[in-house]
């Protein structure tokens, strides 16, 4: 976990989500790249001197967040980008191999009944970046405990799991694995791959209608420091990611939630 991303939106939460990302990169001996996204417009008529415009409001996004942080002696690098935001991080990326992207819930949203705003739920959804959702105003700590929830139990490549080696590593972070099994079930899905296998402190085996419901279920006994999920193309909360925006009602944690991308 060398290079940590932070993109800054609109919400007043960006100086805290920023500093969380510091302290966690303090602790893990990582930089953290902090962006702000602009849409270009075409260059034809004003489009240049609107384009101007826009790049100086998100440098100047950038400064007033740096401007709130105490950086500890972590190397902050402040970058605006053009474009769309996906598109954007996903050229940064090419650039700056990004190992977890730390996201405010509502970047832009002020709608409180609003979980995963669209910003961040748009990250979400289209980049393949492991990513850490921190609460608002959540102060950074070591994570203790962390329940990790899945369906399928196959994971192909070790790299997957990386930002839950690194919490172990630093943290000495306790893995409760929860495996939830569904109607949707198969042999293959119930099976646990080795690479699970060798992280985990517990391990519990579920019957439910969906793998929320699990969660739910679970939470109260383990009550852990962070949640951890896997987004799949066909896995957990499909139906809830297809969505941008998440609402409060459907899903939402008042702890961090570590995002593992999957791709099949």
């Amino acid at each position: 976990m060398k290079n940590i991303l932070v993109p800054v939106g609109s919400s007043e939460n960006s100086a805290s989500n920023l500093q969380y990302a510091i302290d966690l990169a303090q602790e893990v001996d990582a930089n953290v790249y902090v962006v702000s996204v602009f849409q270009e417009f075409s260059r034809a008529g004003t489009g240049s001197k609107l384009n101007t415009v826009l790049k100086e409001e998100s440098e100047n996004r950038l400064d007033y967040v740096l401007s709130k942080v105490d950086n500890k002696g972590v190397t902050v690098v402040a970058h605006p980008i053009k474009g769309g935001v996906v598109d954007g991080i996903e050229r940064f990326n090419k650039h700056i191999s990004i190992n977890l992207m730390v996201l405010s819930p509502r970047s832009n949203s002020i709608r409180e009944e609003v979980y995963l705003g669209n910003m961040s739920g748009k990250l979400l959804k289209a980049t393949n970046i492991p990513i850490l959702i921190v609460p608002e105003g959540e102060k950074f700590s070591q994570p203790k405990t962390m329940l990790m929830a899945f369906k399928n139990g196959s994971f192909e490549k070790k790299r997957t799991l990386a930002p839950v080696r690194k919490f172990i590593k630093h943290f000495g972070t306790e893995i409760h694995l929860l495996h939830v099994e569904t109607p949707e079930s198969t042999d293959t899905m119930l099976s646990v791959s080795e690479y699970v296998d060798k992280i985990k402190t517990s391990y519990t085996k579920t019957e439910n209608a969906t793998t929320f419901q699990a969660v739910l279920e679970h939470y109260q006994g383990i009550n852990p420091d962070m949640l951890c999920v896997v987004r799949r193309k066909r896995g957990f909360f499909k139906k809830l990611w297809e969505k941008n925006v998440v609402l409060k009602k459907e899903f939402h944690t008042t702890k961090p939630l570590l995002v593992l991308q999957v791709q099949d």
